[in-house]
C-alpha cells in the first residue's frame, strides 16, 4: 500500500524529493512575475484531507508536459516527485511556510474524490478589524448580503466596482472588485437584482486599509488579481445557514425585503 504524505508533514530538505500527496485543487490561476519578467506560470492552491493548504507552481517551461491540468480545478490529484521550497515573505495564498514546485520529473494524476469539501475558511466581519498584520498577509474568505454598489469604470487607475456587504448583526464592510472582476460583478449582480437577497461569497480576497473622510482608518476587501473569486447565492450549507440567520435576526432585511443598490 502506497504511503501518502499530508501537506502538514512537509519540511524543507533538499535531499527529499519523493513526497507523495493526494490533494484537491481548490484554485488555479495565472501568475506573471514582474520581477523576472517570466510567465505566465500556473499556480495551484491545494488542500489535503485535513484542510491544510499549500501553493504549487508549474513554470511555463513545463507547460506542454502538464497541458490540460489547468482545466481541472476542483479535482483531486495524486502528486509525487515534487520540490519543496520556503514560502517568500509578503502576501501568501496559504498559511504554510513552504511551497511546492513541479519539475520535469513531477507526476500528477487525477484520482477519485476523497471528499466533496470546498475548504472555505469563512471569517466574520467583526473578526477582520482585529486580524494581526501577519494574518492580513493571507487570503480571506467571507460572505455577506450586497446592499450598496458604486460603479467606477472611468477610474484612470482601472475599472472598479465598489460594493458593500452586510452580515446578520448589522456589521458591514467595503469591497473593491477591479478590472475583469469589476465587469463580472456588475453583470452577475444585475442578473440577480430584484430577488429577495443577493448573497455574495468572496474567496481568497485581500484585506486592505483605507482612509475614511468621516472617521478613522477602516478595512476593506479587494480582489488579488487572478487568485480571487466570487459567487452569487451559491448552494453551500454555510450560505444557507447564513441566509436563515439573516432572515431571523437582521432588522434591515426584515424591513426592506429585496436587496439592491441604494
Amino acid at each position: 500500500m502506497e504511503h501518502y504524505n499530508t501537506l502538514g508533514e512537509v519540511v524543507y530538505n533538499e535531499k527529499v524529493k519523493h513526497w507523495r500527496f493526494r490533494v484537491k485543487i481548490i484554485r488555479i490561476y495565472h501568475f506573471y512575475s514582474y520581477v523576472t519578467g517570466k510567465g505566465p506560470h500556473h499556480v495551484y492552491v491545494l488542500a489535503d484531507e485535513h484542510g491544510t493548504k499549500m501553493k504549487m507552481t508549474i513554470y511555463d517551461i513545463y507547460g506542454d508536459r502538464f497541458r490540460g491540468l489547468e482545466k481541472q480545478e476542483g479535482k483531486w490529484v495524486e502528486i509525487f516527485i515534487v520540490e519543496v521550497g520556503r514560502a517568500r515573505s509578503g502576501f501568501k495564498v496559504a498559511k504554510s511556510k513552504f511551497t511546492l514546485t513541479a519539475t520535469g520529473d513531477t507526476q500528477i494524476y487525477i484520482i477519485d474524490p476523497l471528499n466533496d469539501q470546498l475548504y472555505f475558511e469563512f471569517k466574520g466581519f467583526h473578526e477582520i478589524p482585529h486580524m494581526s498584520y501577519k494574518e492580513r498577509n493571507f487570503s480571506t474568505d467571507t460572505m455577506g448580503v450586497v446592499f450598496k454598489t458604486e460603479t467606477h469604470f472611468d477610474d484612470p487607475e482601472g475599472p472598479k466596482m465598489v460594493f458593500y456587504i452586510r452580515d446578520n448583526i448589522e456589521s458591514q464592510i467595503k469591497c473593491v472588485a477591479t478590472w475583469k472582476h469589476a465587469y463580472a460583478f456588475r453583470e452577475g449582480f444585475e442578473n440577480r437584482r430584484g430577488r429577495r437577497q443577493v448573497i455574495v461569497v468572496l474567496r481568497m480576497w485581500r484585506v486592505h486599509e483605507y482612509f475614511s473622510y468621516s472617521g478613522p482608518i477602516e478595512e476593506c476587501l479587494q480582489d488579488e488579481g487572478n487568485l480571487s473569486d466570487f459567487r452569487f447565492n451559491p448552494r453551500l450549507p454555510e450560505v444557507e445557514e447564513f441566509r436563515q440567520s439573516v432572515n431571523n435576526s437582521d432588522p434591515y432585511v426584515r424591513k426592506n425585503g429585496a436587496i439592491g443598490p441604494l
